[in-house]
């Protein structure tokens, strides 16, 4: 055996010395790589929160105005830069992964650069997505923002200097959009109003912003502990709070009044446009808003007919409403007593689904997992959540679960919820992707809507093969937030496209599914408030779900949910029409 590696090692050295060069496709994959990385730190320099997310700490400091003129200009600059660098790449000389990244980029640099050919900034605030809301996210201690070191306390004081700009910037830029009636609907800024306020105090020990000093380290000296608790309250005072007093008392005395009464974007100037790219950004595909809206009411009427099948099943004989009553309702299904009773409920799916998680899938995340409970700070206006672990291990990934009060927390749906939100929905995702080093970073940290949402809506169906679902009634729960997804294909284009209202979207839910009138009616404004984003869930969900059946039908005998469930996970996020052709050449290539 030796001498045969003595003959291969000499054989490996005469080639090695007959190519002095690599070569030409790996010359060409090395310079591709080395612009990505070049691109990826570039990109985290605009765009700091995302660095913090992934604990890359150089930038925690910095809050840049990006709904400002002039960040958009840095943008514009940057994305056509980076768009002329890319056309120096020969695709045809690049393999394996590099492929798939050449792609991406010129699918990222061409919606980018769209998207900034809009006016979206002119509506820089909403009850849903908006930086007066996810700022004060950032100083509650257990989210992306680090407070363990000196250094990491001087950052947020940098950003908390920055936010002072963010505020002014927004209300200049809702003055414009004023003037030129770009404004969104009324309905949504009066669900910002409290929101402001409930940052707004007279006692600075009493706003959520001094969680970090009330948890300084002892670790740190007497003196940074003064230094920082003296900083902190005068930031609150001098900043933050007149900050939030300004934002309120324009929203309610100068932009409220000018707000609009319809719910649709297409009811702005250039809005059916806008809406046309969203659509089209939130799916990754070129589905227009006509085509997403007919696959909403064939899927609606499908999802329908599988739920009567089901309340049948149960014996319940009234109608297909009434069962949404029963099951809202009926204490059956609120059997908790504590709140940790729930935690513990959720931490049982998992236990209960380990053994078959093997058989569905090879790929595993290595980073560690818990369930908890929301924070009491945010707990009244938070829906259940994942927050993805830190990419060094140090921060775990959360499945996060408000309990406002146990004894009314309903238990069907929480099979599914627990599918989508954690394992293997979100975790498994996530961090998989992120793991996988052979990604460049942008792909290791990327995110796509219909690919993500998508995946964690595509776990859902694989409740009874992981052992779940074996109460009717969890499965009903399941085809109740299946059909959630499919009502908002048909809402969010009613709503921008075809003038639906906001009270024929809710009154249009209430029929056709269970969640209460409050749940839907917050559910209608987040459509109402993010045009299209809610479109990314059912695609994604059903493009992985066609791709499945097309992998199962040609491949036959040899097609094994593991290496499809592989294939799908280990290029990370990737625009649907991208993935396609990568299944599509998994498929071709036998599975493998």
């Amino acid at each position: 055996m030796r001498n045969y590696l003595l003959i291969a090692t000499a054989i490996i050295s005469l080639i090695a010395c007959n190519s002095n060069k690599p070569s030409t496709m790996e010359n060409s994959n090395a310079a591709f790589d080395s612009l990505l990385h070049e691109y990826y730190e570039d990109r985290l320099k605009l765009y700091p929160l995302e660095a913090t997310a992934i604990a890359d700490e150089r930038y925690n400091d910095q809050l840049p105005v990006d709904i400002s003129d002039s960040y958009r200009e840095k943008l514009k600059t940057f994305y056509s830069s980076y768009a002329e660098k890319f056309k120096t790449i020969d695709r045809a000389a690049l393999s394996g992964q590099s492929v798939l990244s050449f792609d991406i980029m010129q699918y990222e640099m061409k919606m980018q650069l769209e998207g900034l050919t809009f006016h979206d900034n002119l509506m820089p605030i909403n009850q849903f997505w908006s930086m007066h809301i996810s700022f004060p996210l950032l100083c509650s201690g257990s989210g992306n923002q680090p407070f363990k070191t000196v250094k990491n306390y001087d950052d947020f004081l940098g950003r908390i200097h920055g936010f002072t700009s963010y505020v002014d910037t927004m209300i200049s830029n809702m003055k414009r959009g004023m003037e030129m009636g770009i404004v969104p609907p009324r309905s949504l800024m009066e669900k910002v109003l409290p929101q402001l306020t409930g940052i707004i105090v007279k006692d600075p020990m009493q706003s959520v912003f001094t969680r970090p000093i009330k948890k300084i380290p002892e670790s740190f000296s007497a003196e940074d502990k003064k230094r920082l608790t003296d900083l902190y309250t005068t930031a609150i005072n001098n900043e933050i709070v007149p900050s939030y007093d300004k934002l309120h008392s324009f929203v309610k005395n100068e932009y409220l009044p000018k707000c609009r009464a319809t719910s649709g974007i297409s009811e702005v100037p250039g809005g059916k446009e806008v809406y046309a790219y969203l659509a089209k950004f939130w799916t990754t595909t070129n589905l227009t808003p006509d085509e997403i809206y007919a696959i909403g009411e064939k899927e609606v009427a499908r999802i329908r007919g599988e739920m009567e099948r089901i309340k049948t099943e149960t014996g319940f004989t009234g109608t297909l409403k009434e069962f949404f009553h029963f099951i809202h309702t009926d204490k059956q299904f609120m059997p908790f007593k504590q709140d940790s009773d729930v935690i513990n409920a959720y931490r049982a799916i998992e236990t209960k689904m380990q053994p078959q998680l093997k058989k569905l899938f090879n790929l595993v995340p290595k980073a560690k997992f818990e369930v908890r409970q929301t924070e009491a700070f945010r707990e009244v206006s938070a829906s259940a959540e994942y927050n993805q672990a830190a990419p060094d291990g140090s921060r775990p990934g959360i499945f996060y679960v408000p309990v406002l009060d146990p004894t009314k927390f309903n238990n069907v749906s929480m099979e599914d919820l627990f599918l989508h939100e954690a394992i293997p929905g979100h975790h498994y995702q996530t961090s998989i992707q992120q793991e996988n080093k052979e990604l460049p970073d942008f792909r290791r940290f990327g995110w796509y809507g219909a690919y993500g949402e998508g995946w964690a809506l595509y776990t859902e169906s694989l409740g009874k093969e992981l052992g779940l679902y074996t109460d009717p009634y969890q499965y009903f729960g399941a085809l109740s937030e299946e059909m959630h997804r499919a009502l908002r294909l048909v809402l969010d284009v009613g709503i921008h496209m075809k003038g639906m209202t906001r009270e024929q979207a809710i009154a249009y839910s209430l029929d056709n599914e269970t969640e209460s009138e409050a749940d839907i009616t917050a559910e209608v404004e987040r459509y109402m408030a993010i045009p299209g984003q809610a479109l990314a869930y059912k695609i994604g969900q059903m493009k992985i779900l066609e791709l499945r059946a097309r992998a199962e039908k040609e491949l036959g005998s040899k097609f094994n949910i593991q290496a499809f469930h592989d294939e799908v996970l280990i290029n990370g996020c990737l625009p649907l029409e991208i993935f396609e052709k990568e299944v599509d050449r998994w498929i071709k290539a036998g599975g493998n």
